[in-house]
């Protein structure tokens, strides 16, 4: 029986290979600082310790700090703690073992020409320490011979952070997003579930990972609101003005280092300008993306 080390297994996307894993027949280590939803719970720090990764044929890691926060807060430091710190103590832990590591389109740099990224598109530029730091943590995980996943704006059963933050900006009956709808790649955690499952046999490198084809945004964000039965209609402000709307929320924030300012530019920048993932590569590995968001709101509807 294969052996499978997830790690952040009781997070969102953790807790999903975790358990696509067990349905699989694996054995499951939940390596993490609580107990993931099957098999054996292994108590790890990122940001302080060397993971126990005894008896592990596969690691597949998901752990990693998540938000937007305040640069040169506690916040950030804590994030480079865990997503570049705690990569290179998983790395030295992994010792020559198969590491799947889940990193982030977010690495990509914000320019223009985003309708169609692929693989080779720069890796620079971020807005935020989020970006920096998964881009850091890849980097020394691509040079330990890692196979690294690139998903973008992962939704699903259990969504912690995407879906309830855009719930949370309804007022009135109304959603403003910046600039007029654009095309975007979105990520099942199904789908990328299965790709961590699938991909300890890829050869070493990057792979973006997205459903089959990317999504109209007010369209997508219209089901989904329809679907968690609110009722809004999408209006949409300039993006001049949401661009410095978000400078002017991130400069207030630093008086507030402790809380992440309610706009940003990196925000701004993910919703207003179009991204779109090429996922060819991964499919040339015989992965296919198997879920879309229409199965998301299918499952929510029939709740």
């Amino acid at each position: 029986m294969t052996t499978i080390a997830v790690t952040g297994a009781s997070g969102f996307c953790g807790s999903h290979v975790a358990t696509a894993a067990a349905a699989r027949g694996a054995a499951v280590h939940c390596v993490g600082r609580r107990p993931g939803p099957v098999g054996r719970h292994v108590p790890w720090d990122a940001a302080r310790e060397v993971p126990d990764l005894s008896g592990a044929d596969l690691v597949v890691h998901c752990a990693a700090a998540v938000g937007d926060p305040v640069p040169g807060s506690p916040a950030e430091a804590a994030m480079h703690a865990v997503n570049v710190d705690g990569t290179a103590r998983l790395l030295e832990a992994a010792a020559g073992r198969p590491v799947v590591w889940v990193s982030s389109a977010s690495v990509y740099a914000p320019a223009t020409g985003r309708s169609h990224i692929t693989e080779d598109h720069p890796v620079r530029g971020h807005l935020n320490a989020y970006g920096r730091t998964k881009a850091a943590g890849e980097s020394l995980a691509l040079a330990a011979g890692a196979v690294v996943l690139r998903p973008r704006a992962v939704y699903g059963p259990g969504d912690p952070h995407l879906v309830p933050r855009l719930l949370s900006r309804v007022r009135r009956g109304l959603l403003m997003l910046p600039g007029p709808s654009v095309r975007l790649s979105l990520t099942a955690v199904e789908n990328l579930a299965d790709a961590c499952l699938t991909a300890a046999d890829w050869p070493p490198g990057a792979y973006n990972i997205a459903d089959p084809t990317p999504y109209e945004r007010d369209e997508a964000i219209g089901a989904v609101l329809r679907a968690h039965g609110v009722r809004a209609r999408i209006g949409h402000v300039p993006l001049p003005v949401a661009q410095i709307v978000a400078a002017t929320a991130q400069t207030l924030a630093r008086l507030r280092p402790h809380a992440e300012p309610p706009l940003t530019r990196y925000a701004v920048d993910q919703l207003a300008h179009s991204v779109v993932l090429d996922v060819s590569r991964a499919e040339s590995r015989g992965w296919v993306a198997g879920h879309t968001l229409k199965d998301y709101e299918t499952a929510l509807l029939s709740r």
